[in-house]
């Protein structure tokens, strides 16, 4: 029989310590709106050594409900140290609604021992922590995991080998895969890139020394990504060298050795922990949690997915109240079986043009929008080409590169952005479609079968689904990236995925599809040649030609056909 906050501490075999959470979580909590009410006063137990695999100490605070009674126990793990915002977010919070929270640094972070080495060493430091946990008097053998971003990518490493104690997690903005958060088809993901490496480096050393770093690479960001060659050019940006991060920059390859282990996409195939997935549509991470969600689903695990209008940041900001409802009530149901909070279906999206939410039994749901093919003119339409001719072109200059705007970044300047000016270009193709008489939903995947011909045999080509209301404005929706190579005038032909979606296009509005030579310093420009983006010192401008056999696919419906007659 648990008690509420009035309750006096409990007398039993383990006696919670006297401390208050930190003052600066309690500071924090204190601005939150549109929370649950909380249901016990917290209490905090900070800096337990807890052994990591090596025997390093890994610095833990336990967070607890000051009651009498057993509560199932919370296990986040993180490289950011364990002060703002998770100490209030996930210590705090969660504890004033009936949970221990183990809130742990990550082995070489936070003040924990050994040596951080990115991906390799958590796996065996989750099943230590565990380990430990089996000790402690307050463990009732109930288990779950929370967390965002790299505190979701050390959930996945406890579920690859799944202890008995875990009976649910929570992965909001979830990574799994490293290589696919620092390359797209090859090209290194420029300025998330530098993000991570002032985020990883400096974040567990207190806010103050993150803030510095992070207005320093602001302010040397455009001398780091005109730099030429790239390696190294961050290091007066980070404050000094980042072994890892050259590494991850230098490695474009997935099937290089050096990404052996990194991926953990196989913790979803047999897992059968029941698991909500939180991501938004603009968040740098979506793919991952896409592609988490259906193998999930293949797998029979019981499985949820909340994609809400979020950046990768804004999901943890103004998101932050759907974010932690949604996750405390699948944790309730799971841990404490108490399923009453759940939402009635598996999937809920939030639809963009429509800004309404959508409760949906799977996703993709199995409905698309169609296939769009480019037309003379810069016209987009339903109607598909009678041949494969060369239908436009353009230049792209890496010494002036096309300039990135918005889209699915870790900076401020993520999501659904203007593309006015950069429609303007002379290195951005546009195709539009008729102003729409009813509406147009598209709801899952959106990707680009390019037919494409180069003049150097080396090129990129970013591609992205604009919303032009009648006002004419254009806004991405979303969008990817992919390296062509050609022989002579012939055209390569690939597609490219540009990400899902749950948008209306609505009535006067207009389909749109760019195409450009990049974005930057979203993605590092390409050289023009053969050469690594990382590595190339010389430039060569490359004209691009896009021919009529190119396609737009809408959703998750729908083949695209090919040309009725060939030329």
């Amino acid at each position: 029989m648990t008690q509420r906050a009035d309750t006096p501490a409990p007398t039993s075999s383990w006696t919670p310590p006297r401390g208050k959470p930190p003052r600066a979580a309690r500071a924090m909590r204190a601005t939150w709106r549109r929370l649950p009410a909380k249901l016990y006063e917290a209490g905090w137990e900070p800096g337990l050594p807890v052994p990591g695999a090596d025997g390093s100490p890994l610095v833990t605070d336990h967070y607890f409900p000051r009651a009498e009674g057993d509560f199932p126990t919370l296990l986040v793990r993180s490289p950011y140290g364990r002060g703002l915002p998770w100490s209030p977010m996930y210590g705090l919070l969660f504890a004033e609604q009936g949970f221990h929270v183990v809130l742990q640094s990550c082995r070489g972070t936070g003040g924990s021992g050994g040596a951080f080495d990115l991906w390799r060493n958590e796996v065996a430091d989750a099943r230590a922590t565990v380990a430990w946990l089996r000790e402690q008097p307050w463990f009732d053998g109930t288990l779950g995991t929370v967390g965002p971003s790299y505190l979701a990518y050390v959930q996945w490493a406890l579920a690859a080998e799944p202890p008995p104690e875990l009976k649910a997690m929570v992965v909001q903005l979830g990574l799994h895969d490293p290589h696919a958060l620092f390359h797209a088809d090859g090209v290194l993901r420029l300025e998330n890139t530098l993000s991570v490496g002032a985020g990883l480096t400096y974040q567990h050393r207190g806010v103050p020394r993150f803030m510095r770093a992070t207005l320093r690479l602001q302010r040397r960001l455009r001398g780091v990504v005109a730099a030429r060659p790239l390696r190294g050019a961050y290091v007066p940006a980070l404050g000094g060298e980042v072994p890892w991060l050259d590494d991850v920059m230098t490695h474009p390859d997935p099937d290089d050795a050096y990404w052996h282990g990194a991926s953990l996409a196989a913790s979803a195939e047999q897992l059968d922990v029941p698991t909500a997935l939180v991501t938004g549509w603009h968040d740098a991470l979506l793919d991952q949690t896409l592609e988490q969600y259906a193998r999930l689903r293949r797998s029979g695990c019981d499985a949820a997915l909340l994609v809400g209008p979020w950046t990768h940041t804004s999901a943890l900001q103004r998101g932050w109240a759907e974010v932690f409802a949604d996750s405390l009530a699948w944790l309730r149901a799971h841990l404490s079986g108490d399923p009453s909070g759940l939402r009635p279906t598996r999937v809920r999206v939030h639809v963009s043009g429509e800004d309404a939410w959508r409760d949906l039994d799977d996703w993709p749901p199995p409905t698309g929008a169609g296939v769009w093919f480019p037309a003379p003119h810069g016209h987009l339409t339903q109607q598909a080409p009678t041949g494969s001719a060369p239908l436009a072109s353009f230049r792209y200059d890496p010494d002036d590169p096309t300039p990135s705007v918005g889209g699915p970044l870790l900076s401020p300047a993520a999501g659904p952005r203007d593309n006015g000016v950069l429609e303007t270009r002379d290195d951005v193709l546009t195709f539009t479609g008729p102003p729409l008489t009813e509406p147009v939903d598209v709801l899952g995947q959106v990707s680009a079968r390019l037919s494409v011909s180069t003049d150097t045999g080396h090129a990129a080509v970013f591609t992205r689904l604009c919303d032009v209301d009648a006002q004419g404005r254009s806004v991405n929706v979303c969008d990817g990236l992919g390296q062509v190579r050609t022989e002579g005038q012939q055209p390569s032909h690939r597609t490219v995925p540009m990400s899902s979606t749950a948008h209306r296009f609505d009535v006067g509005h207009r389909i749109r599809w760019q195409l450009s030579g990049g974005a930057h310093p979203r993605f590092a420009r390409h050289p023009g040649t053969a050469e690594s983006p990382v590595d190339a010192a010389d430039f060569v401008p490359v004209r691009l030609t896009l021919h009529a056999d190119s396609a737009l696919t809408l959703g998750a419906g729908g083949e695209v056909p090919g040309p009725t007659e060939r030329e």
